[in-house]
């Protein structure tokens, strides 16, 4: 175990200088090293989808689908992108009367980026990260949650396999609790962290000396809504995946189900049928893993016992017990939840969705805009055009139509929410520039000139000249425009004036 900011200080030390080294080189360059990796990947797929399962429990298709396929398409994807995004490029010009300055924007690397991962998505959340990190021209400080250890360490060994230099990506191995002040006293130039919205407050207080930047993925409490004119078979499905793959434990799952009222009854129907059919094991021919541990599940049983305790009931389960010592847990569909309830007020990760009829869409956007949480949404109806008229209504950092949970598994997609869901953004370009600082370099393009015509001595004549300016930019009338062209023209003359 790496258990002493001390010793990360070192690492983020040797990291800084393996990071000059790498950020010299061009991006092209980059990338042919980084294939070292990318070969080494798509070797692996069995043996780390394997690892994930493991590590995490969830079941190897889950493993499969919503990690190792995502970042494969991320590696291409991201390789593919970088050059336009790390290159220079031009701003076309603002006003004809700036005309002699060219302005160009520099994306730069940080430096050293820190990384702390979750348990849930233990290798995609910060396979993408990481990836960009580097091929922006940055060293990787990365350190995976301690319950997953294995998942890091095939991480380290794929990113090891390129040829980078030594110490330009390092995989930490300590306590969570440390991990985030560590990073930050150690001297990382960006930090990126997945996990609770209260840790997140708490780096984000600790980050503040510094004005360290912060990327944070927090919790969520996602609205799925169906309207009256949604394919019902195909929603309760998709609601079954969006709520219960990984066995709930996404902060992007579908939490609250607002059904319109008109057919709550028959998707409730759909919904229950699916639910009761669910196989729970750890195969690959079952459809529920289990939790975490029985930490875990522990807490996610404490919180269904508030929300029944509140008048909440149990609308459906699937076979299991809540009291066993086995970490396989049934899933639960709830009604009458209050709003005070953890199912509709808070976060609840594990297997338990609560579901709630609603008399129109303004309703339906109400009740899921009131939540704290504004990470995903979901739109379930057979108008696209009207589905996506109500996206913008929601408060959400993504919204999916006709599916829910898989737009993470989008390299192209930003991921990141609103308001207790965090701030900032990883994946998509707007993920890739996060790991990137921007400079705007000004050039003058009359190097003949002696002085702007901004810069003193100044004089009645400057005054009225700039005065003219403003007039010709800002003027109450085409008249009054054109009266100020010729002082315009006097004024410019001052930038060969020797006598100001």
């Amino acid at each position: 175990m790496t258990s002493s900011t001390e010793k990360i200080i070192e690492i983020i030390q040797v990291a800084r200088r393996a990071q000059g080294q790498w950020s010299a080189l061009s991006y092209a360059e980059r990338v042919r090293r980084l294939k070292k990796a990318a070969c080494y990947f798509r070797t692996h797929v069995d043996e780390i989808t394997g690892i994930i399962h493991r590590d995490n429990g969830k079941l190897e298709i889950d493993a499969l689908a919503a990690e190792v396929i995502p970042a494969l398409i991320a590696l291409k994807y991201y390789m593919k992108i970088g050059k336009k995004i790390t290159s220079t490029r031009r701003i076309s010009g603002g006003t004809l009367l700036m005309f002699n300055k060219r302005s160009s924007i520099i994306s730069k690397p940080y430096g050293v980026i820190g990384i702390i991962s979750p348990w849930n998505y233990p290798f995609a959340i910060p396979f993408s990260e990481a990836l960009t990190a580097l091929l922006a021209g940055n060293a990787v400080i990365l350190k995976t949650a301690s319950s997953t250890p294995e998942t890091g360490r095939a991480l380290e060994a794929l990113f090891n396999a390129a040829d980078m230099p030594d110490g330009l990506f390092s995989y930490v191995e300590m306590a969570g609790a440390e991990a985030g002040p560590a990073f930050i006293k150690g001297g990382v130039d960006k930090l990126f962290f997945t996990g609770s919205t209260g840790t997140g407050k708490e780096l984000m207080s600790l980050a503040a000396g510094r004005l360290l930047p912060l990327v944070l993925e927090l919790g969520g409490a996602d609205a799925a809504i169906i309207r009256a004119d949604a394919d019902l078979d195909r929603a309760a499905a998709g609601i079954i995946w969006a709520g219960f793959s990984n066995a709930g434990q996404s902060c992007g799952g579908a939490q609250r189900i607002l059904v319109h009222h008109a057919v709550y009854a028959p998707f409730m129907e759909k919904l229950i049928a699916l639910v009761r059919a669910l196989r729970t094991g750890s195969g690959r021919d079952c459809d529920i893993g289990p939790v975490i541990s029985m930490r875990q599940k522990a807490a996610v049983k404490a919180q269904l016992d508030v929300c029944l305790a509140g008048g909440a009931k149990i609308a459906a389960q699937s076979a299991g017990s809540f009291d066993d010592e086995s970490p396989f847990m049934p899933v639960v569909v709830l009604v009458n939840a209050p709003d005070s309830s953890p199912v509709m007020a808070g976060e609840i990760f594990g297997p338990v969705i609560a579901l709630r009829p609603v008399a129109d869409d303004a309703e339906a956007i109400a009740v899921a805009n009131a939540s704290s949480y504004s990470l995903t949404a979901s739109i379930w109806s057979g108008n696209r055009r009207q589905a996506r008229a109500l996206a913008v209504r929601l408060n959400a950092g993504s919204v999916m139509i006709n599916d829910h949970l898989m737009s993470h598994g989008l390299a192209e997609t930003p991921w990141g929410g609103f308001g207790d869901s965090g701030l900032g953004r990883t994946h998509g370009e707007a993920g890739f520039r996060e790991m990137l600082k921007t400079q705007v370099v000004i050039d003058d393009a009359l190097p003949a000139a002696k002085r702007a015509i901004w810069w003193q001595p100044y004089s009645e004549r400057v005054y009225f000249g700039l005065r003219a300016i403003a007039e010709l930019l800002g003027g109450r009338s085409f008249l009054s425009r054109v009266k100020a062209a010729p002082a315009v023209v006097r004024i410019f003359f001052r930038y060969w004036s020797t006598r100001g």
